[in-house]
Formats: structure tokens, sequence, C-alpha cells
């Protein structure tokens, strides 16, 4: 996982890189949640969701938003961490020009941030979305949701009510050129705690089963 230094709009970014092996590997963002309530890029959830993505061969990417660890500038109440992660998402690209597919992911505030870089750039092919805070922002922009993908909620989500999560996973599932799947994990709650395994194997399941998006099969087409 070799540190990473790359320029941010607000100045450096610290970040941890993964680097696929393969020819034209997909590449993954992965998003942390909210800088103020403790959120790093070294948080287990997302630590998790960088690991899954990059057992499956992609070149993947996690980081710091402004002001968190190393990284420069002051928190912006989502604004400025949006630029900041379309900014980590041209440092990927620029190392991984020919990349089979593109994907990015978040955990809760990050969730939220990932979401809406989805609907700006139009090379993001699929997302993941861990406890997407749908009771605290408005996902409404997602009108309609440009990819598909999954959204994992656990059922004892003490600051997320899995009712509201499971209303923006129906209403996404409903669009016709999209496939959204959303999966619960019963007895996780917020940050995961003792369930972490069972979203790991959630991920890993998911990944998994990716029709012609496996690394694999992306090099022997590239051949």
């Amino acid at each position: 996982m070799p540190e990473v230094i790359f320029n941010g709009p607000d100045g450096r970014l610290e970040g941890r890189y993964h680097h696929g092996t393969l020819p034209n590997a997909p590449i993954a963002l992965l998003l942390h949640p909210q800088p103020q309530h403790g959120g790093t890029m070294n948080n287990k959830v997302v630590y998790a969701m960088y690991h899954a993505f990059a057992r499956r061969g992609f070149s993947t990417l996690r980081f710091n938003f402004r002001g968190v660890g190393r990284s420069q500038g002051r928190f912006d109440n989502g604004q400025g961490e949006l630029s900041d992660a379309a900014a980590a998402l041209d440092w990927m690209q620029s190392f991984n020009p020919n990349s089979a597919s593109c994907w990015v992911g978040g955990f809760s505030f990050g969730a939220w941030i990932g979401m809406q870089l989805l609907m700006r750039r139009p090379e993001i092919d699929g997302f993941v979305s861990v406890a997407p805070p749908a009771n605290v922002y408005d996902f409404s922009f997602l009108a309609p949701c440009p990819s598909s993908g999954l959204i994992v909620h656990g059922l004892q989500d003490e600051v997320v009510p899995e009712p509201s999560v499971a209303k923006l996973a129906n209403k996404l599932a409903t669009q016709r050129t999209i496939k959204v799947a959303y999966q619960t994990i019963p007895g996780a709650n917020h940050s995961f705690g003792t369930k972490l395994d069972d979203l790991t194997t959630t991920l890993d399941h998911y990944l998994a089963a990716l029709p012609l998006q496996h690394p694999a099969e992306a090099a022997v087409a590239a051949s």
C-alpha cells in the first residue's frame, strides 16, 4: 500500500494506492466517512472496501479529504470534498489511462460524496455505497442514477435508519437501464462493529459476480 501525495484543489492530499498488475486493470476510488466525526481513509469499513477491490485486481485508491491527516485544507461541508474526490479520480486516471472500468465506493458521508461524483463523471461504471446517510443528506440528485451498483446497510444502524436507505434503494431499482443491488446485514450497526467480516463477504460476492468486469477477462479482451 504505497503512500501517495497528489495535488488537490485546496492543497496536497494524502492517500494509499494499490496498482493492479494486470493489463488495463479497472480502477476503484474509495471515500471515507465524515471528517468532523473522526472519519479518515484508515476507517475499517473503507479499509475493507479498499482490499475487496484490490483482491479483484483493481487499481485502488483511498485518500484523506482536505484537513484530515496530512491532507491540506479545511472541511468544506461536502462541496470541497467532492472536488477532492474529482482530483483523486483525475490522479488515478493519469496512471491508468486504459483502465477497463471505473468504480467509486464510499462509506456514510463518503457514500454521499461518491454518488455525487457518479453524477458528474460519466466514465464511472459502477458504485458501492455502504450505509449511505439518506436520512441526513438529500439524494434526489440521483434522477436518474446513471450506473448500476451495490448498496449495503446494517439492520441495527443507530445513525441511519434502515427504512430510509431501503427507500432510496427501491427508488433507484425502479429504473430500467440499471441494476441496484440492496444487501442488509443483520446485527450490524453503523460502524459494522463485529459484522465487518459479513460486510467483506458481501463485497467479495458482489464484485466476483460482475459481468465482463473481471480484471482477468478485461486482460484477455485487451490482448
